[in-house]
């Protein structure tokens, strides 16, 4: 065979081999869904809120849009939904799983600091 051959042999093999971890792929999978990382920057920023703050934070989000996102969120563990008893009052605010994601949140940020200039936000 020859050593062209071999090397493509050998990087198919490898690549059959590659596989992420399930975790990592389930992370990105929610962290990378449109609107869930600014919806988690803004409660991490300003605390627990309504669903009418959010939306006027995440402008661009359409509300259809902002209500999936957020039943997501909590399906995953990340926001949970506080509905108060004595009155109408709903607020959306981070679990202790989402208050975790602070430190990846502030290096998203200092990443995105240094390679890209505000023209390109």
């Amino acid at each position: 065979m020859s050593e062209m051959m071999l090397d493509t042999v050998a990087d198919t093999t490898a690549e059959s081999q590659f596989e992420l971890c399930p975790k990592f792929e389930k992370t990105f999978s929610i962290l990378g869904k449109k609107w869930n990382g600014l919806i988690i920057d803004v409660l991490l920023e300003d605390g627990p809120q309504r669903f009418k703050n959010l939306a006027r934070r995440v402008p661009k989000c359409s509300d259809r849009v902002l209500v999936v996102r957020l039943k997501e969120l909590e399906e995953n563990g990340i926001v949970s939904r506080v509905t108060h008893a004595d009155s109408a009052l709903i607020e959306y605010r981070l679990t202790a799983k989402g208050a975790d994601l602070r430190q990846v949140m502030n290096t998203v940020h200092n990443w995105s600091d240094k390679w890209f200039s505000p023209a390109q936000g």
